[in-house]
């Protein structure tokens, strides 16, 4: 069974309730990826030299870009059952930052609570499966990029 047309549904609606408060929810984002792993403070230029998670326009920018990331990925997975990058040097940032899968982990689980909190009431089961799905195909797919970036280096 693919990705279905109320799974986007959910994660469409439940990105436009991140949107609406675009710079609370991103400091809640990296404030749970820094809790989970504070050594990844290191890899986000906009947090380096902060002692503590504090909006800006490069925090919004980043979460904003991680959450449409994956909110594509499900438009994605609804029209063609696989997501496809569209950002081709994704693999090479991942690879300059050192990602490695641990993170992968530790983003998802913010992103979920993120999403969680965004959606007030209207959190489900349902719309956290959507999340998750649509974010782990994203994330196999950087993973590939990832790879691909290693071979070429």
């Amino acid at each position: 069974m693919g990705f279905t047309e109320k799974q986007e549904f959910l994660v469409n609606s439940s990105w436009e309730s991140f949107k609406q408060n675009l710079p609370g929810y991103s400091v809640l984002f990296y404030t749970i990826i820094l809790e989970k792993a504070p050594a990844a403070k290191g890899m986000f230029s906009f947090l380096k030299n902060t002692p503590e998670v504090k909006d800006s326009p490069q925090l919004q920018a980043h979460a904003e870009k991680v959450f449409q990331m994956v909110r594509d990925a499900a438009v994605q997975l609804r029209a063609t059952g696989e997501v496809v990058l569209g950002y081709t040097k994704v693999g090479a940032i991942h690879i300059q930052r050192g990602v490695v899968d641990p993170h992968f982990v530790v983003v998802k689980e913010a992103l979920l609570k993120t999403i969680k909190e965004a959606s007030g009431d209207n959190w489900s089961e349902e719309l956290n499966t959507a999340w998750e799905i649509a974010y782990d195909e994203l994330a196999i797919s950087i993973k590939k990029a990832v790879k691909l970036g290693m071979i070429y280096c």
